[in-house]
């Protein structure tokens, strides 16, 4: 066991043996820290905090009652095997929330990158791979194997299928369930979920030039309100037509990369 100095464990939390505690982390009563554990410095976990497993959280973290990180994967096929769950500095979890490690078939890690806000009874399934600065509303969750990247937003309740790649700067509405890959900026909603539109919010708010945004919908429109070719020939001719388009090649490249689960769509189509 290597607990800094500096650090502040309450007499009734549990700390075991090999655990590594950085400098200035706080760990709340009845908390308890399983002796594969590494805390980076200044980690606060409150009251009731489990964190098991070969699990490392990053600096600044802060972990609310309840939660239950790295504790084994909910996969039949999980023997026990030694796999790993990693997480970020400056990420806020809240009560409840629950976060998987990896499994062998997997990759063998489930990573959470850095300045998340992960609200209450969030679920983060066995090796998924998520970016930074995303934001999970209450009771929000994801299957194993969810790529999310940078910048998204998932409202309530939402939950996202196996497999499924979620782009940089999308947003998923309350309830929706999310059973195919949503490209970036891209807004879903419903039950199978649908492309409603582009996130132009988030797009804004991001500070991007107003040119960009306005190539990026005008391609969205040929992409994916057009009858005509396939949808692999629309993407390749959007990036011809708007050639200087950062947006437009960011979509189009996601669009384009391999997937087991197909794009989301809009309605209908």
């Amino acid at each position: 066991m290597t607990i800094h100095p500096s650090a502040k464990i309450h007499p009734a939390a549990i700390v075991e043996d090999g655990a590594v505690i950085g400098e200035n982390c706080e760990i709340g009563a009845f908390s308890h820290i399983g002796p594969d554990v590494t805390l980076g410095d200044r980690c606060i976990l409150k009251t009731h905090v489990v964190v098991n497993g070969w699990t490392t959280i990053g600096n600044d973290t802060s972990i609310y009652p309840f939660a239950s990180v790295g504790h084994a994967p909910q996969d039949l096929k999980y023997a026990g095997e030694r796999t790993k769950l990693e997480i970020g500095f400056k990420n806020c979890i809240r009560e409840g929330a629950t976060l998987n490690p990896g499994t062998k078939g997997g990759g063998g890690i489930t990573k959470v990158g850095n300045n998340n806000l992960l609200m209450a009874n969030i679920h983060i399934g066995h090796d998924c791979i998520l970016g930074n600065n995303l934001i999970m509303a209450n009771n929000a969750s994801m299957a194993g194997h969810v790529v999310v990247e940078d910048n998204v937003i998932m409202g309530g309740l939402s939950a996202i299928h196996q497999f499924c790649r979620i782009g940089t700067g999308a947003m998923l509405a309350g309830f929706a369930a999310v059973a195919e890959d949503v490209i970036p900026y891209g807004m879903a909603h419903g039950n199978r979920a649908d492309l409603a539109g582009l996130n132009l919010v988030g797009l804004k708010r991001r500070g991007f030039d107003k040119a960009d945004i306005n190539n990026l919908r005008a391609a969205f429109k040929d992409v994916f309100h057009q009858d005509t070719d396939t949808l692999q020939q629309r993407l390749a001719k959007a990036l011809t037509d708007y050639p200087d388009s950062g947006l437009v090649a960011q979509m189009v490249t996601f669009a384009q990369a391999e997937t087991s689960r197909g794009i989301c769509t809009p309605k209908g189509r």
